[in-house]
């Protein structure tokens, strides 16, 4: 079981850097789809850990690396597809919040002190990384489903898809952006409180 839900994290990785070729070719539906077995990997791969007892170092940080790639590489791709201030801006800040997180991990790392992720099932960093996965897979399904409209496409579900699409995504990656800060702020002050101690 432990190769098993390393293998996801693995696969969640892999799956990171295969979002890319396929956006630049236009896969959308490829994309789409690897997209979302990703981001259900990612809940799967911690069920399980948990429930057979086999969390390990390596296979937290493999969950830690997937994760982070899986959601910066995508947005990341996003912008470039999307060049709009509605989606960079949120992106940037999220972004530019993932390395300040990772920057007060590396100094307290120096310090022998670890700031592991909270384990609270509703933690704020991991109601963040759920928004951001369901305004990213919004967002794919939109180019998806754009590329199988024709002239002649008349589906009423087609069109509501495109015009409910863009609302959750939009709205997902700002609240994920609210999301993210807050999260940024607890890790703040923790770091803080562990700045103290070293007084």
């Amino acid at each position: 079981m432990k190769f098993f839900v390393n293998f996801l994290s693995a696969f969640r990785i892999a799956a990171a850097f295969a979002i890319i070729p396929t956006l630049m070719f236009q896969m959308y539906w490829t994309t789409f789809i690897l997209f979302v077995l990703a981001a259900m990997s990612d809940w799967f791969d911690g069920f399980l850990a948990r429930k057979y007892n086999v969390c390990t170092k390596l296979g937290g940080v493999m969950d830690h690396i997937g994760d982070k790639l899986l959601v910066v590489n995508t947005l990341i791709m996003l912008t470039v597809m999307m060049p709009v201030w509605f989606v960079v801006v949120p992106v940037i800040i999220m972004i530019a919040r993932e390395l300040y997180i990772s920057g007060l991990r590396e100094f307290l790392g120096t310090q022998k002190i670890e700031m592991p992720v909270p384990k609270a099932r509703f933690s704020m960093g991991k109601i963040k990384t759920t928004l951001q996965m369901i305004a990213i897979a919004a967002f794919l399904l939109i180019f998806a489903v754009g590329s199988i409209i024709t002239p002649n496409t008349e589906s009423t579900t087609i069109m509501k898809l495109l015009y409910i699409l863009p609302t959750i995504g939009i709205w997902g990656l700002w609240l994920s952006l609210v999301a993210s800060v807050w999260s940024a702020t607890q890790y703040t002050m923790t770091f803080i409180g562990h700045l103290k101690k070293l007084k």
